[in-house]
């Protein structure tokens, strides 16, 4: 198998108030805010291709984050996420859900050992663009 997370896709947040948050870190940190968040571009080490992060402050009764009962949660770029989840699976790794397919890139989503939800993301960094 090759690597299994290769960087931090994404950190989600709830928050009383989207809008506001992406307008605090805009205004006093400077983050480039649009619907979903902002996003960071940066270089993979490895091979020089284009990588992205994505931060994104959601709404306090959103159910993207359930089963988890956190304020947050983490998306990790992978390799093969089919692969990958076939052996997090045989490992005993609790998988939420179906992956999915955009085109942007795969999907799945995991608990941890204490039940945070984690998103695997297969991303297609060229799609955003």
């Amino acid at each position: 198998m090759k690597k299994r997370v290769t960087g931090i896709g994404g950190l989600f947040f709830k928050t009383k108030d989207p809008k506001a948050a992406k307008d605090w870190y805009k205004k006093h940190l400077g983050f480039n805010t649009d619907d979903y968040g902002s996003t960071f571009w940066w270089k993979d080490k490895e091979n020089q291709e284009d990588c992205s992060t994505q931060w994104s402050p959601f709404p306090k009764d959103t159910t993207y984050f359930e089963p988890s009962k956190k304020d947050f949660m983490f998306n990790y770029r992978v390799e093969n996420l089919e692969e990958l989840l076939v052996t997090l699976k045989e490992e005993g790794v609790t998988i939420v859900g179906e992956m999915e397919t955009y085109d942007y890139g795969k999907f799945g989503w995991i608990l941890d050992n204490e039940g945070h939800k984690i998103e695997l993301w297969e991303p297609i960094d060229q799609a955003f663009k």
